[in-house]
C-alpha cells in the first residue's frame, strides 16, 4: 500500500480498533481524549469527512499516518508498515466510516498463518526483554507466529485466545487474527477472586512483579477492551475483581463498565498512576537508577 491509500482508511475506525472512542460525537466529527498525553478535557477532534485529526492541546494534527507516528513514537516508514499489516489483516477496517463488506471475498482476511513455533526469534525475545519480561515466562505463555499479509512474510509474538486465534505483537505491529479473550483458570470452581488485564504484556508483567510462573487466581486477559462485553457473565459471578487496566480514557471507561455488573472492583491502576500501564510500571522499576538508591517500595499489594 502507498501513502495515499493508507491514509484513506478511517481514523475513527483505527481508534475504535485500539479501544479509543469519542467523548462527544456528531455525525461528521468526534471529540476524543488525546491518546498520547493526559487530556481530561477531550481536546482532540477527528473530522470524519476530511479524515483528519487535530489536537488543540498540543497544536498537532494530520493524517492517519501522522497519528500513528505520534501514538507509537515511530518514523513515517514504520507507521506505514504497521498500518499495512493491521489494515490488510483486518477485514473490519474500511475506506469509509460506515462501509460494511458485503461479499465473501471482501470479508476474507488476507492475513494467513504459515507457521507456529516455540518463541525463539532473537528480535521478538529482545522486544519482550526490553519490556522486562523474561524469556522463561515469554516461552511459557507465547508462541512465535509466522504469517503473511498479501504474500509478504512477517513474524510476531503470539498469545492464544479462547477461540484459537492469536493476539500478535512485535516492535512495529499490534493486532490479532481474531478478536477474543483469553482465560486462565487456577481453580474453575473458585469464584472468589479474578484478575483482569488488558493485554498479555501486562499479564506477563504481573507475573514478573509477583515472581510467579502462574497466577494464583483465575485470570482474564481481554486482548482489547472492546472484548469487555464478552466477559460480563463470567466476571459477574466473582466476589472480587482486580482490574489491571491502562491509565487512559479507555481503561477508566472499562473500570466504570465493570462496576455495573461486578460486586467488588479493585482498580489496581492506583498503584501505577504515573505510568501508562502495568508494563510501563515494571520497566520503570527495572531501569538502572541514576541517583542514590532509595528504600524499595512495597510494590503491588493485593
Amino acid at each position: 500500500m502507498d501513502y495515499t491509500t493508507i491514509n484513506k482508511f478511517q481514523i475513527k475506525n483505527y481508534l475504535a480498533e485500539m479501544g479509543i472512542h469519542p467523548a462527544k460525537e456528531k455525525s461528521y466529527y468526534g471529540i476524543y481524549h488525546s491518546p498520547f498525553r493526559e487530556d481530561k478535557d477531550a481536546s482532540m477532534k477527528v473530522d470524519y469527512n476530511k479524515n483528519l485529526w487535530i489536537d488543540f492541546g498540543s497544536n498537532e494534527g494530520g493524517t492517519l499516518i501522522d497519528l500513528v507516528m505520534r501514538m507509537e513514537k515511530c518514523s513515517n516508514g514504520e507507521a506505514m508498515r504497521l498500518l499495512e499489516q493491521k489494515l490488510s489483516g483486518n477485514a473490519s477496517f474500511s475506506f469509509h466510516g460506515n462501509n460494511i463488506p458485503n461479499t465473501k471475498k471482501e470479508q476474507k482476511s488476507t492475513m494467513q498463518i504459515t507457521k507456529v513455533t516455540e518463541l525463539n526469534a532473537p528480535a521478538l525475545l529482545d522486544f519482550l526483554n526490553k519490556r522486562s519480561i523474561t524469556n522463561e515466562l515469554a516461552k511459557q505463555y507465547c508462541k512465535e507466529i509466522h504469517y503473511s499479509v498479501n504474500e509478504k512474510p512477517y513474524y510476531a509474538i503470539g498469545f492464544q485466545n479462547n477461540n484459537g486465534g492469536w493476539a500478535l505483537r512485535n516492535s512495529l505491529f499490534k493486532g490479532c487474527t481474531s478478536m477474543d479473550i483469553t482465560t486462565l483458570f487456577h481453580n474453575d470452581n473458585n469464584k472468589e477472586t479474578c484478575l483482569i488485564f488488558e493485554g498479555f504484556t501486562d499479564f506477563l508483567s504481573y507475573l514478573v512483579l509477583k515472581k510467579e510462573n502462574a497466577p494464583k487466581h483465575n485470570t482474564v486477559v481481554l486482548n482489547s477492551v472492546v472484548n469487555l462485553p464478552k466477559v460480563k457473565n463470567e466476571l459477574s459471578a466473582y466476589r472480587t475483581i482486580y482490574a489491571f487496566l491502562d491509565n487512559d480514557e479507555s481503561g477508566r471507561m472499562a473500570v466504570q463498565e465493570l462496576r455495573k455488573f461486578c460486586k467488588d472492583i479493585r482498580d489496581m491502576s492506583v498503584h501505577y498512576t504515573k505510568h501508562k500501564d502495568l508494563n510501563d510500571y515494571l520497566c520503570s522499576r527495572s531501569a538502572p537508577k541514576q541517583v542514590a538508591k532509595k528504600k524499595p517500595g512495597r510494590g503491588l499489594k493485593m
